[in-house]
C-alpha cells in the first residue's frame, strides 16, 4: 500500500466516523425538536412549506438552525485554515464540548431554541473537519452531494473513463464510489442509532457522540505526534 493510499484510507475511516456522528445528532434533533441539525435542505423545505401555509411561527422554528449552521461553518473554517490536520483535534474537542453542553441543556430543560442553536452551530463546525478524502470531495453531513458524486463515479466506472486528478493506480471510480457509499451507510447507521437510543438514554443521548469525538481527537493527535 502506497503512502497516499494509506493516507486516503485513514481519512476515509475518519470521515465515516464523523458521518455516523452527524447522522446520530441529526436524528436526535429531528426527533426531539422537529428540525435537522445538519440537513439544511430539509429545514429550508420545511420552512418554505410553513410559509406557504401561513404558519409563520413554525417557519421561524425551521429557519432557526440555518444561520447558526452557517456560523458554525464560518468558525470551523477559520479554525482549520492554514494547517487543517493539526487543527482537527481541537475542532473535534470543541464540538464534543458543545454536545456536552447539549446534554446539560436537556438535563436542566433549557429553552428548546437554545438547544437547537447549540447543535446547529456544532454540526456546522464539524462539517468543516474533513472536506476531501484523497482526491475526492466529501460532505460528512451532506448526503445529497455524496450520492450525486457516487452515481457519477459509477457511470464513469462503467464507461472506463479516467479519474480526474487520480492519486495513483489504486484511485479508481469504483473506489471513490465505495467511499461515498460507505459515508452514506455511516450516516444512515448513525441516524438509526440516534433514534433508537434517544428513548433509552433520554437526556444523556448526546453523551455518546461527544465521547466518540474525544476518542477521534485523541487518535488524531497521536497520529500527528507519530509523524
Amino acid at each position: 500500500m502506497t503512502s497516499s493510499q494509506k493516507a486516503a484510507t485513514q481519512q476515509g475511516w475518519r470521515a465515516g466516523g464523523l458521518a455516523l456522528i452527524s447522522g446520530y445528532v441529526d436524528s436526535y434533533a429531528l426527533v426531539k425538536f422537529g428540525v435537522y441539525a445538519s440537513f439544511m435542505t430539509g429545514n429550508t423545505t420545511s420552512a418554505g412549506v410553513h410559509v406557504g401555509q401561513f404558519d409563520l411561527a413554525a417557519a421561524r422554528h425551521s429557519l432557526l438552525p440555518i444561520p447558526l449552521f452557517v456560523l458554525g461553518i464560518l468558525a470551523g473554517t477559520l479554525l482549520t485554515h492554514g494547517d487543517r490536520r493539526r487543527a482537527l483535534p481541537r475542532l473535534s474537542a470543541l464540538v464534543a464540548a458543545m454536545l456536552t453542553v447539549g446534554v446539560a441543556a436537556a438535563y436542566f430543560a433549557w429553552p428548546e431554541p437554545l438547544s437547537i442553536v447549540i447543535l446547529s452551530f456544532a454540526m456546522g463546525m464539524m462539517n468543516t473537519a474533513i472536506l476531501q478524502v484523497g482526491g475526492q470531495t466529501v460532505g460528512i453531513g451532506y448526503m445529497t452531494g455524496d450520492l450525486n458524486n457516487l452515481a457519477q463515479h459509477v457511470a464513469m466506472g462503467i464507461k472506463s473513463a479516467p479519474v480526474a486528478q487520480a492519486q495513483g493506480s489504486w484511485d479508481t471510480h469504483w473506489r471513490r464510489a465505495s467511499l461515498l457509499g460507505g459515508l452514506w451507510i455511516a450516516f444512515f447507521g448513525g441516524a438509526v442509532v440516534g433514534a433508537a437510543l434517544g428513548s433509552r438514554l433520554a437526556v444523556w443521548t448526546l453523551l455518546l457522540p461527544a465521547l466518540m469525538l474525544l476518542v477521534l481527537a485523541l487518535a488524531e493527535r497521536d497520529t500527528i505526534s507519530d509523524d
